[in-house]
């Protein structure tokens, strides 16, 4: 079945472009314009990606990105109408699980499309038993993808924020560099001046409780990477 697709931006122009485009590659696509558009058709149905411009009217795709993420694990590219580093850095704050910034090339939106809707792919639950990673009073659910407290209070993770603590906690005690990191998450090297996975590590720790002054959990080892400095047991 085709993979549905949600282009949120208010350019009839440009909407109508990644409608052909994205198409022509095999996908449904859907638009609109506005957040109140937006939260209509997602009503209506739920698509498998949605695409979301930064510079909306009414709401703006920030606060839009950061009200889904609240209630839903649905995959977001956010689109950016500069190459600020604040912009991307922010959206990937409210929860977006890539960025890019216009204008771009239409070659590599359908890349980052793909690569997104794969990571989300690799982590659905497929009839086999639940699985989970119990680490420092922490459970971390593979199958529902979500973060468990010790009071069993559920806590929803972004596709990104999983497939990280995922890597993270397969493998325990092990420093992981920035490269190795971005590679697994995204399939492309990190850019010197590319923070994305930084960006994750700050999420993930304020979601462990875990102080970036002093960070416990996930710790920075200095000119080398980051890594889960805990044991980690996996249960059926």
């Amino acid at each position: 079945m085709n993979k549905k697709i949600l282009v949120v931006d208010d350019d009839p122009e440009l909407t109508e472009l990644l409608r052909g485009y994205l198409g022509n590659n095999g996908f449904l696509v859907e638009t609109a314009g506005d957040g109140q558009s937006m939260r209509k058709m997602l009503e209506a149905s739920t698509p498998d990606l949605l695409i979301l411009d930064l510079m909306l009217p009414g709401e703006d795709g920030l606060t839009l990105c950061r009200n889904l993420r609240a209630a839903s694990r649905l995959p977001i590219l956010m689109l950016t109408a500069r190459g600020d580093d604040m912009d991307r850095i922010i959206g990937l704050e409210m929860g977006a699980d890539d960025y890019l910034p216009k204008p771009f090339n239409p070659r590599e939106l359908l890349a980052r499309i793909r690569s997104i809707l794969r990571r989300a792919e690799d982590h659905e639950p497929r009839d086999r038993p639940a699985k989970a990673l119990h680490f420092a009073g922490w459970t971390l659910d593979l199958a529902a993808r979500n973060l468990i407290d010790s009071d069993g209070i559920v806590i929803a993770l972004s596709t990104g924020e999983f497939r990280l603590l995922h890597l993270l906690a397969e493998t325990p005690n092990c420093v992981f560099s920035r490269d190795q990191l971005t590679d697994a998450m995204a399939g492309r090297d990190a850019g010197p001046f590319d923070r994305t996975i930084d960006v994750m590590i700050s999420r993930l720790r304020r979601r462990l409780n875990d102080d970036a002054r002093d960070p416990q959990l996930i710790k920075t080892v200095r000119s080398e990477g980051y890594m889960l400095a805990t044991r980690v047991e996996a249960s059926a």
